[in-house]
């Protein structure tokens, strides 16, 4: 009985040894297999760990601080939830702006991107050309450079008031008028409609031509073919199209920028959200206010895509 305990400790001790071996074997494999996949990986891990997931923690803290650049950050609780919620107009003027930018840009460029898509789909010759072409705004519609450019086109002297006064229309100043400015956003957007309609073209070429010919087979009109046959089978597409456009829409902050110097003006009719959100982080040193505004803007777009993936059950038509 004394030997048979004596010997327990040194085989237990074996057993481990031995699960330990089998451990590290198992996990030299492993790393042999997949190492140069991880390396390849450490940029990306770097960068999103050092310049995204690492800073959106750090303001999700700092939306509980009172932080102006100057002092450290003060604990204070959900105040400036309650203070946006609350006690500040200029939230609910900047929102109020942003979602009827997002209403009226949104369903034009995504109606407009699919017309040119259905003329381009039809076989046209030099069609690489004309893709390239109205592709373009959408590389240079978010620039700087276009901001000005439209600031110009449609201010009260601008080329657009001297092509109406070629009718003998007088035109406003359309972007220091309060009851126009947000409408030249809106065409500016509309304007960059070239990344949908290239995810449309590629969209119509996939739908079977042999589906138009036996409609046409049995009459159905081109109107009827659209509506029972192009636009069932593009609603993926159009799905995504619209998840995608209505996330850049609430995001858009360069044109109101340029347009209204940086004011949101006349009369905070172009204040989009995040030209209010950047006068409280920049503007007012308000860091700590500015990162709750942040972090309610992403409960806003989280809300928005969950209800689009949430209703797409009911209009997106998948082949299974």
């Amino acid at each position: 009985m004394n030997n048979a305990m004596r010997t327990m400790p040194a085989e237990a001790a074996t057993v481990e040894r031995y699960r330990g071996a089998v451990a590290d074997s198992r996990f030299r494999r492993l790393w042999n297999a997949n190492a140069p996949g991880y390396l390849f990986l450490l940029p990306w891990l770097l960068g999103f760990f050092g310049l995204t997931f690492g800073p959106a923690l750090m303001s999700l803290y700092l939306s509980f601080t009172d932080f102006d650049m100057l002092r450290s950050p003060g604990w204070v609780g959900a105040a400036n939830y309650v203070r946006i919620a609350t006690a500040d107009p200029k939230f609910a003027s900047a929102m109020s702006v942003t979602l009827t930018y997002v209403m009226l840009a949104v369903p034009f460029k995504l109606a407009f991107a699919l017309m040119v898509a259905l003329a381009l789909n039809r076989g046209i010759k030099g069609l690489p050309i004309y893709r390239a072409i109205f592709y373009l705004p959408s590389l240079l519609g978010a620039s700087v450079a276009i901001a000005v450019l439209w600031r110009q086109l449609f201010a009260g002297d601008g080329l657009v008031n001297a092509a109406l006064a070629q009718f003998g229309i007088q035109g406003p100043s359309w972007i220091s008028h309060p009851n126009y400015s947000i409408y030249t956003l809106v065409a500016l957007s509309v304007w960059q409609f070239g990344s949908p309609m290239i995810i449309f073209l590629a969209g119509l070429r996939q739908i079977p031509q042999d589906m138009y010919e036996a409609a046409s087979l049995d009459g159905a009109s081109k109107f009827r073919q659209f509506y029972k046959i192009t636009l069932p089978l593009l609603t993926p597409v159009i799905f995504f199209n619209a998840v995608v456009q209505t996330i850049d829409a609430f995001k858009a902050f360069t044109p109101a920028f340029i347009i209204s110097g940086g004011t949101g003006g006349p009369i905070n009719s172009t204040l989009f959200y995040t030209l209010y959100l950047y006068q409280e982080a920049f503007g007012n040193f308000r860091m700590g206010y500015a990162s709750a505004l942040a972090w309610i803007l992403v409960i806003i777009i989280a809300i928005f895509t969950a209800f689009s993936f949430l209703s797409s059950r009911y209009w997106v038509h998948y082949d299974d």
